[in-house]
C-alpha cells in the first residue's frame, strides 16, 4: 500500500507541511518531535523520492480580480493516447485552464478554469476549447460557490488505514 514504505515521521513531515508550507525546518522539526538537522534531511529525501512536488501560495483569484471559475467536461473524437496527450499539450499552452484531469467514462477530460468574466471565458471556449482538434462536445458548469478546497491527501485516513495494516 502506498505510505507504507514512509515512517511515522515522514508522514508527520509531510502532513505539516501540506498545511503548512512556509514554516522554518525549525518548527517544522518541532511539531514533528526531532531535531532540525535530521528533519532537513528527511524534508529532502521526501522531495528527491517526489513525495513533495512544490511549494505554492494559495492565491485567491477573486481578490485578483479573476471572477469567474467554471469546469469544462471535453469529450473527444478519438482517445488515442497520441490524441490524449495532444489535447493535454494545448491545455499546457491555455492560461485559463488550471487543472486538467482525464477521466473514464462518457466525459474524457474535465478542465478548471478561470476567467476575469464571462465574456473572456467565452471568447476562451469560442476561439480555443471548442474550435480544439479532435474536441467532440464541450458541456460547462459555472461555479457559483465553493463550499471545500482541501489541498493533497487526508492524512488521518492514511494513518487510520495504516493502523488497521498493523
Amino acid at each position: 500500500m502506498p505510505g507504507q514504505k514512509l515512517d511515522e515521521i515522514d508522514r508527520m513531515i509531510l502532513a505539516e507541511l501540506q498545511a503548512d508550507g512556509r514554516m522554518t525546518n525549525v518548527e517544522l522539526a518541532k511539531r514533528v518531535g526531532i531535531s532540525a538537522p535530521p528533519c532537513l534531511r528527511r524534508v529532502r529525501t521526501l522531495e528527491e523520492q517526489g513525495y513533495i512536488r512544490g511549494y505554492h501560495a494559495d492565491v485567491d483569484p477573486r481578490e485578483l480580480g479573476f471572477e469567474v471559475q467554471v469546469f469544462a467536461m471535453v469529450g473527444l473524437v478519438s482517445q488515442a493516447e497520441s490524441d490524449l496527450s495532444a489535447f493535454e499539450s494545448l491545455c499546457d499552452d491555455w492560461p485559463l485552464v488550471r487543472e486538467c484531469h482525464m477521466l473514464n467514462g462518457e466525459v474524457d477530460f474535465v478542465l478548471k478554469c478561470v476567467a476575469p468574466d464571462l465574456r473572456a471565458f467565452q471568447t476562451f471556449l469560442t476561439e480555443h476549447l471548442t474550435s480544439a482538434p479532435n474536441v467532440a462536445s464541450v458541456k460547462t458548469s459555472l461555479v457559483i460557490r465553493g463550499a471545500k478546497d482541501e489541498p493533497g491527501v487526508p492524512f488521518d485516513v492514511l494513518e487510520a488505514r495504516l493502523a488497521l495494516d498493523a
